[in-house]
């Protein structure tokens, strides 16, 4: 399946709040809900205006993963962008139906490929030990694991530890 990057635009609210919506209990099985008031549709697109100004001022870059025709198949956000140290943190998540399809390694292989190296040159990753798919992404993808969090802690009945990686621009 052939799939783009397009960064983040108001024209997009209603469909990625829908793929919210469409996705929550699958997203909510991996990570902590964003709670009752994210899914309120006024409360999301005031979310998704600040999101937004972030964006426009180079704090954060919001991606929307979408196929040929357009439907939003995933996320991928690079925020905390650290001008000092050039770093940021990458987050992502692909719908339920969409995922074990190679979607989310393509994509953060995009967003890999076209960075601006000047601007970004490390990238932070966290995910948790029960999360295979998503530890594959970023292995596959050049990510070094650099730390196994201590600290266990309970998600839907199921003790789960972070897992810390790190991507860093070759140099050369």
């Amino acid at each position: 399946m052939n799939i783009k990057l397009e960064e983040l635009q108001a024209a997009d609210a209603e469909d990625l709040y829908q793929f919210e919506r469409d996705n929550r209990d699958y997203f909510e099985t991996m990570v902590p809900s964003r709670g009752e008031d994210y899914y309120n549709v006024e409360t999301f697109k005031t979310r998704l205006e600040s999101l937004l100004d972030e964006q426009s001022k180079g704090q954060s870059y919001y991606y929307l993963i979408k196929n040929e025709d357009g439907l939003i198949l995933g996320r991928m956000n690079l925020v905390d962008i650290d001008r000092s140290d050039h770093s940021a943190h990458i987050g992502y998540r692909v719908g339920k139906s969409y995922t074990g399809k190679g979607i989310a390694y393509r994509a953060l292989e995009l967003l890999l490929e076209t960075l601006n190296k000047r601007e970004v040159n490390q990238i932070l990753a966290k995910t948790t030990t029960t999360n295979i798919g998503s530890k594959k992404v970023l292995e596959k993808n050049g990510f070094k694991h650099i730390e196994t969090s201590d600290e266990t802690f309970l998600m839907n009945g199921k003790k789960m530890t972070f897992v810390y990686y790190k991507w860093t621009v070759a140099c050369g």
